[in-house]
This record gives C-alpha cells, structure tokens and sequence, in this order.
C-alpha cells in the first residue's frame, strides 16, 4: 500500500512557521542555550552596575543599608530589624517581606552588602528567560532573542538594578512566570507561580488578586477566583493585622502617604481631587506611565495581562510622594515584567511576520534609545572605572572602627558598615543616640546631601565635639569621631 504524504494544514499562520524556523535541533522544548547566555550577559551586566555603584560609595543606608540589616538578623536565626529604622526595629512592622529569609544561608557564607547586590542581578536576569522562551516557542528565536534583550535592558529595569537592592527583585522572576503560564493558557500554573507574591511585598496580594481574575476571565473561574480571594485576603491580612502587630506604632506605617498632597485642597474636595484627577497629575505620572508602555510601542494595551498592572499603578500614583510617580528607583521593575508580558501576548496574537518585525524592530530602538537616561549606561562611562585616592581614604578610615561596635554614619558610608557593626544614619532623629564611633562624608555632593544640610551637618559635628567625642581621623573630608 502506497503511503500517503501528509500535508500541513494551510490554516498555519506565518507566527507559527516563523516559530518553527527559529526552533532548535532539538525541537520545541530545546536547550535554548541562546537565551541562557542572554539572561548570563544581563546578570553580569546588572552585577557590574550594581557592584561598582556599591565600590565607589554611591550606595545609599535607605535601601541597601536596611535591606542588609534585615537579612543579617535572618542569618542569625532572628526576625528582621534595622537600626535604620531605630533602634532594635522590627522590619516586618515597616514592611512584610518574608521572602528575604531565602538569602540568609547565603549572607552566612558571603557576610556583605555585595550578597544582597549579587542575587538581585540574578533574579532579575532570571525574569527574563520565561518571557524570551515564551516569545522563542511561539514566534521564533530571533524573537524570543528581542525580547528577552529588550526587557533586560528595559529603563524599569536598569532603574530598579542601579539603585541598591529590594525585595521586589523576588517579584520579577515570579511575575515573569507566572504571566508566561497565563497568556500560553496554562492557568493552574500560572496560580501557582502567583500566590508566593504575597510573601514578597504587602501590595503585591492586590496583583495576585488581579491575576486570578484575568484566570478567571481566561476561563477557570474556580481557580481564578480562589487566587483573587486568595490575594485580596493576603494583602487585608498583612496591611491590618500582621504589619500592625509588629509596627511599635500599632498601625502599617504608610497609610498616610494615600492622603491629599500639598496644594491640592482640603476636606472633602481635595479627597475626591487627589484620587481622580490627582491620579494623572502632576504631568510626571502620564510620563511614566508613557514610558512603561513605550518599550511595547503601545501594543502591551491590546493584552488582558496589561490589567495585572493596575494595583500598582494605582497605589503609586494615589501616593502623596513625588518619588512614588517618577521612573527612577525600583518602582518601575514589576510594572516592566507585566508590560513585556503583555507585549509577548499581544503578538502571538497578532500572528503576522512582517508587523512581527516591525514591533520588534521598533521595541528594542525605544529601549535603546532610552537606555543612556539610565544607570546602565554608567557602564561605559569612564568615570565609573576610576578610582580615586578619596575611596582609598574612605575604607582607610573605616578600618579604624572595630567590629561590633555602634555607629552613626553618613547614608553613603552606611551600607559599607552595616556588615561588622551596628550601624545607624548621622543626623536621622531616630538614630540610636550616643554611639561610640561616628563617621562624615563631609564632601559629600549636595544633591547626595542627606537627611542634613552641609551647614546642618556641621553644626551636628560640633556638638558631638563638645559633648565629649573626640577626633581620630580627618581625611579628604571624612571625618571620624570616638566617643569618650
């Protein structure tokens, strides 16, 4: 009997002959090799960054410094506290970011701030890989290579790796996850990846419950509901009982940050202003919001993983804190996952090879166009490489204070101590009062300058003086005290 050859149903559509091209040997559920090397260069670069920000004194007490401090009471077997905060306090009432407890075994074998800067570089990194074998398996390798490049060079990105470290860097990767599992039609999956977000950050419940109801709305309603209740449980659950319980205030610290800014009326008319009108203004929140949806070219509005980006965008731009509305920081890390997700649905959905092209074409010249307003373009600056006698001068000065001991210091010198001492910020009115050693960066730049003035600081250096502190070191403007 002759056989019969069998013929490719003509209803394939361009995306997915273009997907079958870029397949490797081993089919479908290849190695994929070139995107483990991607998400290999984006870990080294995002270390690099991070790294030698950290080396040349441009890491900062308010995140890293904290940060720190909390997964150094982990590795000691206690629950988080900061001295940054105040004294002996406990970081689950500031907070609740139980995840962290995942770096102490490595804190106890790397005792640095370099630990913390390290697995963020790596967690990140690893949020890329769904996405680009998500965009390989569907539209073809050159694809899923565009992709993965472009959301790893992404500003949110960049942001979020070129200022200290955060407990957001968990969400990346759990987010990247968790939406490639939702937009392929893999729901239970995509539940499972979902509901550990709520043992990253307490706002991220309010993503989880926006996730299970796009689950619910793809077609498994009893999942999706359960993982929507599932999260709007969790974040009830930490913002008013479990945050509480451990804040020395009785009370998640924040709330006041949703109430109305300055110049925006009183009572009952500036309420309803500042939580409509005031959610797209001032102009910096359009411009964020422009520039989470640039690196898309708009098409992340065509997906319903788009939604996921609400809670987010909604708590930030509700904020009263300018910082809180702008692209710099971390803030923006969460908001490019899900964006980049929805670009990837977007176009499989699409499923035509020349418009493929141009939106990948067009993606990545916006990310790189954008990328020198951002802190990886320090990379190829030569100031970033240079070391100065002043750095020297710097850790010469440190290694006279002894381990263990307590400290006030500059937010700049901070995160260099918060290893061996117990370290607290120079002029913060919560600080731990009366330690034996403190230690100014009296050059600091002014736009560094923080939380006192240059004149404020050396008024501060004065009274320490005549209260019985004693100089021991003053060299190229850093300038160590002891105490009597």
């Amino acid at each position: 009997m002759t056989a019969v050859p069998v013929q490719l149903s003509t209803r394939e559509t361009p995306a997915q002959r273009s997907a079958d091209e870029g397949r490797t040997p081993g089919g479908e559920e290849g190695i994929g090799w070139q995107i483990w090397a991607l998400s290999g260069v984006l870990f080294f670069v995002y270390a690099l960054v991070s790294l030698r920000t950290h080396e040349r004194l441009l890491s900062n007490s308010y995140d890293l410094g904290i940060f720190e401090q909390a997964i150094r009471s982990y590795a000691h077997g206690e629950l988080p506290v900061s001295e940054l905060k105040g004294p002996d306090f406990p970081l689950l009432g500031d907070h609740f970011h139980p995840v962290l407890a995942l770096l102490a075994p490595f804190y106890r074998v790397w005792p640095s701030p370099k630990t913390l800067l390290v697995a963020q570089a790596a967690l990140v990194a690893a949020s890329a890989i769904p996405l680009a074998r998500w965009a390989r398996r569907s539209l073809g390798l050159p694809a899923g290579l565009v992709i993965g490049a472009g959301y790893g060079l992404s500003w949110g990105v960049a942001s979020a790796v070129g200022f200290d470290f955060h407990e957001v860097a968990f969400a990346a990767p759990l987010l990247a996850c968790s939406l490639c599992a939702l937009g392929q039609g893999r729901l239970r999956a995509a539940a499972v990846w979902a509901l550990p977000l709520l043992l990253v950050k307490e706002d991220l419940g309010l993503t989880v419950t926006a996730i299970g109801l796009v689950i619910a709305w793809r077609g498994n309603r009893r999942i999706g509901l359960a993982t929507a209740g599932i999260g709007l449980a969790g974040a009830l659950l930490t913002l008013f009982l479990v945050l509480p319980a451990f804040s020395p205030t009785g009370s998640f610290g924040y709330w006041d940050r949703l109430g109305e800014p300055a110049g925006a009326g009183q009572g009952l008319t500036g309420m309803l202003y500042h939580h409509t009108i005031g959610l797209i203004t001032p102009v910096t929140k359009v411009s964020t919001l422009l520039f989470v949806l640039a690196p898309t070219l708009f098409l992340a509005l065509r997906s319903p993983l788009m939604w996921v980006a609400v809670p987010t965008l909604a708590w930030r731009f509700a904020s009263n804190d300018s910082f809180n509305w702008g692209t710099g920081f971390h803030y923006s890390l969460v908001l490019m996952t899900i964006a980049f997700a929805a670009f990837v649905d977007a176009l499989v959905r699409r499923g035509h090879v020349a418009s493929l092209r141009r939106y990948l074409a067009g993606s990545l010249a916006v990310t790189l166009l954008l990328l020198p307003q951002f802190p990886l373009w320090q990379l190829v600056q030569p100031a970033t490489w240079r070391s100065t006698p002043r750095l020297g001068a710097a850790r010469d000065v440190m290694r006279l204070i002894p381990d263990g001991a307590t400290v006030q210091a500059s937010t700049n010198l901070v995160p260099q101590l918060t290893n061996r001492t117990s370290v607290s910020l120079f002029g913060w009115a919560g600080s731990r009062p009366d330690p034996e050693w403190i230690m100014v960066d009296t050059q600091i730049p002014d736009d560094r300058r923080w939380p006192l003035s240059d004149t404020a600081e050396q008024a501060a250096l004065n009274t320490a003086r005549a209260n019985g502190y004693t100089e021991v070191a003053d060299q190229d403007g850093f300038v160590l005290l002891q105490r009597n």
